[in-house]
């Protein structure tokens, strides 16, 4: 892959298997796939584009269009049935309202939980903490449960803690439409700085 490609998506599909109902799964292992028990629905089929270093791209389709099956895959949250996914830099993702958040840790300790997950030590998100505490603007609510949030609640602090983990390739799905006005300028603004730091942008809607 060029150096000056930030992703690359080669004849991408991917397929999950729909069981009818719950135990139709153990009888397709018994019989040892033999004889299936599951249709196949493919949401998404021989993708293929490239998005290059510093770039923005918007992916816009329909509820159902396989978007968020995509972004999954660019994140390496789900494995392609076929095709190839290339990710050359940091991925950082805000998808589906309050994914990744534990519903029973506070927002500090999900901050401090998404952190480790990206690879970054207690005391690296020490020094970030603030910082997102502050861009999130939730006040005494960062140490309550998140499960008590409002939907604002979250897109503010997910959003938070995904451009500060130092993002080479931000990924946004559809979450910031529920942010207010102020946030969402706010929030555009850093995308904006992110991009011409050289970052790369994909948006989902």
């Amino acid at each position: 892959m060029s150096s000056d490609i930030a992703i690359s998506v080669r004849n991408l599909s991917k397929t999950y298997r729909i069981f009818g109902h719950p135990g139709d799964r153990i009888k397709q292992a018994l019989t040892l796939g033999r004889v299936p028990f599951h249709r196949e629905f493919t949401a998404l089929k021989d993708v293929s584009f490239e998005i290059k270093k510093g770039e923005t791209v918007g992916i816009i389709g329909r509820n159902g269009s396989g978007k968020s099956t995509l972004l999954q895959l660019l994140c390496g949250i789900l494995k392609p049935s076929s095709g190839s996914v290339t990710v050359n830099g940091r991925v950082s993702a805000l998808l589906e309202l309050g994914a990744g958040f534990n519903p029973e840790f506070t927002g500090r300790e999900n901050v401090y939980f998404q952190g480790a997950l990206m690879g970054f030590t207690r005391r690296q998100m020490e020094e970030r903490f603030d910082d997102i505490a502050a861009f999130a603007d939730i006040g005494e609510f960062v140490d309550q449960p998140v499960r008590m949030y409002s939907s604002g609640m979250f897109v503010r602090l997910a959003f938070a803690v995904a451009i500060h983990m130092e993002p080479e390739i931000l990924v946004v799905d559809e979450a910031l439409g529920v942010g207010d006005a102020a946030f969402q300028s706010k929030c555009f603004q850093r995308i904006s700085a992110i991009r011409e730091g050289g970052g790369s942008i994909l948006l989902v809607t």
